[in-house]
């Protein structure tokens, strides 16, 4: 598998990598300049030259993934005996200088309920590099001609008519942003419960105060305690965006993904 086969299926896998090519050379070089690899958490795929300043370069690739890094970085590195790396020394005669960019996860955004407000969230997501979930249990809300329009932007979109959603809530991968506005209260009920004995970074739930005192009472009953019951956000969306219109509730939830999403970038 080459570097771009590598890339390609660390995303469809929502693992984040580094890509590491090598940007400037001086003098003797084991790999000509636009050299490519990428690194994971576990694997390697392609080469900038090999050798102990190539295992530097892994090292901090890793090190890059681990604190959830997104800058870009260059590494120089001179390949003479007179000075060594963690793995000794490369006397190639050369310096290189090799350019490190953390290629992120892309984010899974996953909708239930593709009504008014669903389906104006998903306009503003479909924009986006993410991957997109669109689930509705009624089959008219997912017809491939409403769903058309939300296919042309830059989410990888998969939508799904789910009598349980439930179903689909429970194949989402570790680290999902989930937001449940169903047509129906029960049904969101039902998601809610399934997504807190789940892994997402965020679960979000449209309603009003009384709907949300409710659901806290029969999540209770349910078995979840109070520190369980805080990983749902109710009402969704900035506070400080009012509107109650589709529209301006779907601005509201897109920018206050954006900024959960900035801080997380750290």
């Amino acid at each position: 598998m080459d570097w771009l086969e590598a890339v390609t299926l660390l995303r469809e896998h929502h693992e984040t990598a580094v890509l590491a090519t090598l940007a400037q050379i001086r003098g003797h070089s084991p790999r000509e300049t636009g050299a490519k690899m990428v690194i994971s958490v576990q694997d390697s795929w392609g080469t900038v030259g090999g050798g102990n300043f190539e295992a530097e370069v892994i090292d901090r690739a890793r090190e890059l993934i681990a604190t959830g890094q997104r800058t870009s970085e260059l590494m120089t590195f001179a390949l003479n005996d007179k000075l060594a790396t963690r793995h000794g020394v490369q006397c190639c005669g050369g310096e290189v200088s090799v350019l490190l960019e953390v290629l992120g996860a892309r984010r899974t955004v996953a909708i239930f309920g593709m009504g008014h407000v669903g389906y104006e969230i998903a306009h503003i997501m479909a924009r986006l590099p993410v991957d997109l979930v669109l689930t509705d249990s009624r089959p008219d809300a997912v017809t491939p001609e409403r769903m058309r329009p939300l296919l042309e932007g830059q989410a990888a979109v998969s939508v799904h008519h789910a009598p349980a959603p439930e179903v689909v809530l429970r194949e989402l991968p570790q680290g999902a942003f989930i937001l449940v506005l169903t047509h129906d209260h029960a049904e969101d009920l039902i998601l809610c419960e399934a997504a807190l004995r789940s892994q997402p970074s965020y679960i979000g739930l449209i309603g009003s105060h009384s709907k949300w005192q409710r659901f806290c009472k029969r999540l209770r009953e349910e078995g979840h305690d109070g520190e369980q019951i805080s990983r749902i956000t109710s009402p969704i969306g900035l506070p400080s965006i009012t509107g109650k219109d589709p529209a301006s509730i779907a601005i509201a939830v897109a920018a206050d993904l954006t900024i959960r999403w900035e801080s997380l970038q750290g």
